[in-house]
């Protein structure tokens, strides 16, 4: 019998020869289910070519609205893609809304993957709650050492609150995104931005406000003004970043209008809120009459008779 050595390479030795005889012949590897290896590499050719043309597909899909939602709009499937973003992408747009750089768009940078609402709608909510809390405990420490000043929580400002700041993160991103598919016609389909889009990068705007409002408590209305001008300029930024790449192809007229729209809601936003929730911090308190005062005008008014 043949030793295990003789035997270990004849199948090599075989596959030499008849390459030996026939140097340009192909060969053919099996594998343990007998299925060629050139089926597989063809298979994995195909499987790239579609591969490219699935990113292409998905890419164009991107820019035309941004992540396709899979359902109807009655089911909760579709809803749940709008909010389907873990810790570390929000933080990310976060940081990116709070830091924007020149020449980075915050939408192809930060939102073009997967943009979600669910970042702008807790920092609308948290925005419409710090705004109220803020701004009472503002009036309470200007008005401390007033003796005739009465603390009362006004909590008819929350709807006030909640009311501007929804309306002006869902009404202005409509407006804009009508405005600029209106302008851009077919050209949309090449580098438009997609309503969940717009409407995304508007809430994450507003998240320096958070903060800022907060440092508002302190009473000193140099200090509110100045930190209401670094808030705009840098919520601000984001913004004219993110739209001047789409709007500076239209006429020169319009490119500057629209921003120029943008900018000021982005200021009347910022300005009202100032004003209505923290006016009260800065405003001289109104002495209520007391009875000796009255009992002294009493006793003039009768010595001038």
């Amino acid at each position: 019998m043949a030793s295990p050595n003789n035997l270990q390479f004849q199948e090599f030795e075989e596959a030499a020869e008849l390459l030996s005889a026939d140097p340009g012949a192909s060969t053919l590897s099996m594998s343990g289910s007998n299925t060629p290896n050139t089926t597989a590499s063809a298979g994995e050719d195909v499987k790239l070519d579609l591969s490219e043309d699935e990113e292409g597909q998905q890419e164009s899909s991107e820019l035309l609205g941004g992540q396709k939602p899979s359902g109807g709009f009655w089911t909760f499937e579709y809803y749940q893609s709008f909010f389907n973003v873990d810790t570390m992408q929000v933080l990310d747009r976060v940081k990116g809304s709070v830091m924007p750089q020149p020449g980075r768009n915050f939408i192809k940078y930060y939102l073009r993957s997967n943009p979600d609402l669910y970042g702008p709608f807790w920092i609308c909510v948290t925005l419409v709650f710090s705004m109220v809390i803020s701004g009472n405990l503002s009036t309470f420490l200007a008005e401390r050492k007033n003796s005739t000043f009465h603390y009362r929580p006004q909590f008819h400002r929350v709807t006030i609150a909640a009311v501007v700041i929804f309306m002006y993160a869902w009404l202005v991103p409509i407006g804009l995104w009508g405005f600029l598919t209106w302008r851009q016609g077919a050209e949309r389909q090449i580098g438009g931005y997609s309503f969940l889009e717009t409407v995304c990068v508007y809430g994450y705007s507003l998240f320096i406000y958070i903060p800022t409002s907060v440092l508002w408590i302190i009473p000193y209305d140099w200090l509110h003004w100045m930190l209401i001008l670094i808030a705009m300029v840098i919520s601000g930024s984001v913004l004219v970043l993110t739209f001047w790449p789409v709007v500076r192809d239209d006429t020169k007229v319009t490119a500057v209008a629209t921003v120029v729209t943008i900018v000021v809601l982005h200021t009347l936003l910022a300005v009202g809120c100032k004003l209505y929730f923290f006016h009260a911090a800065t405003s001289p308190p109104t002495a209520l009459p007391t009875s000796s005062t009255l009992h002294n005008h009493t006793t003039l008014a009768f010595k001038t008779d």
